[in-house]
């Protein structure tokens, strides 16, 4: 969606306009997005939200949730220890 991307180059921010609607099933309800880019127009749409996360995460250069998750286990094993360590 970015030509800066395929360079390598990555932008410093990035404009979406988004759209959120709500589509009822037969069981349930979903929620669906588009991003559209607002200078070149191109849209992307996404069946479910998490697919618009997981697409944001990729633009940005962010890990997914899990290895966001084992980082945040992580630093609050580390933040254990030294509490445990600097109470005896």
């Amino acid at each position: 969606m970015h030509e800066q991307k395929d360079r390598g180059e990555v932008p410093a921010y990035y404009s979406y306009l988004l759209r959120l609607w709500r589509e009822k099933g037969r069981a349930s309800v979903q929620w669906r997005a588009s991003l559209q880019d607002p200078h070149s127009s191109e849209r992307v749409g996404f069946a479910h939200l998490d697919e618009l996360v997981a697409f944001l995460r990729e633009q940005t250069g962010l890990p997914p949730p899990a290895e966001d998750l084992a980082e945040i286990e992580g630093a609050s094993e580390i933040g254990l220890r030294s509490e445990e360590g600097g109470s005896e």
